[in-house]
């Protein structure tokens, strides 16, 4: 599904632009019922040293580039970028390889003055998008993309650089949603928000077998 409506894309045509009918996700796969398993499981996140997986912690930048690289093998894309110099994040980091990664592919950017700020707290808005990076982003046009997000209460909350990201993760259905059908891209992005978000990526990848 997702190699045709790029190819489609890439034709100039506007998925559903012209239709009455609102974008739906093409992917109807649901939360599991315990996502944390299903992502320690598959080794896209980990316990700490005390057995803990600590749900309600924020995640940080520098530990969203090392679960994106893992989830989607980054360090296996091919860039011709040399070594980019991120002056706070140190050669000895625990997450240098992965962030020099996730910039070097385009899935994360750094800040003004070459800074990459590894430990702030990211909003869902960050993380979904980046997400939506690493995945691969849907060309829509200006219109479909607004199409998408009208579907949603909070879409107006999204920054305007996140807006076709996570229009693309909204319309393959990987955004957990409230019952409100509400995006929340302004909280934080915490561990088990990732967690949803990964498991319901496998999912996808599953059905798509």
């Amino acid at each position: 599904m997702k190699l045709l409506l790029i190819l489609f894309l890439a034709l100039g045509f506007s998925v559903s632009a012209q239709e009455d009918s609102p974008l739906i996700p093409t992917s109807r796969a649901k939360i599991p019922s315990d996502p944390i398993e299903k992502v320690t499981t598959a080794k896209l996140m980990e316990f700490d040293r005390n057995g803990q997986f600590n749900p309600q912690r924020v995640i940080s930048r520098a530990e969203l580039a090392t679960i994106l690289v893992r989830t989607f093998n980054l360090n296996k894309r091919r860039t011709n970028q040399p070594p980019i110099v991120v002056k706070d994040v140190a050669k000895n980091h625990w997450a240098y390889d992965s962030i020099q990664t996730v910039i070097r592919t385009g899935v994360m950017a750094g800040y003004d003055k070459g800074l990459f700020y590894p430990n702030q707290r990211i909003n869902r808005a960050e993380a979904i998008a980046s997400f939506a990076n690493a995945y691969g982003v849907f060309q829509f046009p200006d219109v479909t993309v607004q199409k998408i997000l009208s579907q949603y209460p909070d879409a107006k909350d999204i920054p305007g650089w996140g807006k076709r990201s996570i229009a693309t993760a909204l319309y393959e259905g990987l955004v957990d949603v409230d019952e409100q059908n509400r995006i929340r891209p302004l909280e934080p992005m915490t561990r088990l928000d990732m967690a949803k978000l990964l498991s319901l990526y496998l999912s996808l990848q599953q059905d798509n077998k």
